[in-house]
């Protein structure tokens, strides 16, 4: 083999090692191309190509897009289990504000990465930050009397309501939950639902602009108060 004069072929064996493949990595590298560039770059071929390896091998470590998804969601509740941790050292509050609280924090969580909780709507999450944030809710449940058969149903009905929220409005907020473009469109509504036809639409007309009445806090927690009475009203199905 010819080699050009003034170049020094270099044996694999100089190399330096390539730090070995986990899923711990992976999700790192993962959640540095989310941060920087979006969740639409957020593939396992890009990941791979900054682990300087194939796609191939990075389904050793993990099965498919949606379990991508799904730890990338878990990493991005990791300020929610502080919350939850925080509540169970805090059992002289009224459980129905620790609820509230941690619906709050894990809402706050989701808001930072929008593109994640439309995500979440779909994908069944199972990670241990997730884990943590339900067993905190359902903890929360017992200590307000609400019995086990409901309480399993329950805390997919807030969670899931938290994150349906998120994604309505998600568009209208900064990256801690506060309202930001929100003030323009709902200055629009509000306007049509003023010039509404009384005769076309009588019930919206004769509600006005109390259908759109409270802040983002006093509506959520307000629907919290709804779920949780709903719950303990309604005995679940044999």
């Amino acid at each position: 083999m010819n080699v050009s004069q003034g170049t020094t072929p270099r044996s694999r064996r100089e190399r330096p090692a390539k730090a070995p493949l986990t899923r711990e990595g992976i999700i790192d590298v993962a959640l540095g191309i989310l941060r920087s560039e979006g969740l639409r770059k957020v593939t396992l071929r890009r990941i791979a190509a900054e682990l300087d390896t194939g796609p191939a091998s990075l389904y050793v470590y993990i099965r498919n897009a949606e379990d991508l998804h799904g730890q990338l969601i878990d990493a991005f509740l990791e300020p929610v289990v502080a919350s939850a941790e925080a509540s169970v050292d805090r059992p002289s509050v009224d459980w129905r504000s620790r609820i509230k609280a941690l619906l709050d924090e894990y809402r706050r969580a989701l808001y930072r990465q929008p593109e994640l909780a439309r995500i979440a709507l779909t994908t069944q999450l199972s990670g241990p930050n997730y884990l943590m944030v339900v067993d905190a809710v359902l903890g929360a449940l017992a200590a307000g009397g609400v019995p086990d058969r409901e309480s399993a149903w329950a805390v997919d009905m807030l969670l899931l309501h938290a994150t349906a929220e998120v994604v309505e409005h998600a568009e209208h907020q900064d990256d801690e939950g506060v309202g930001g473009g929100a003030a323009q469109s709902l200055s629009v509504l509000t306007s049509q639902i003023e010039a509404v036809d009384g005769a076309k639409y009588p019930h919206i007309a004769r509600l006005g602009p109390d259908l759109l009445s409270g802040n983002g806090t006093q509506r959520n927690h307000w629907a919290v108060e709804a779920l949780l009475n709903g719950v303990l009203a309604t005995p679940r199905p044999e």
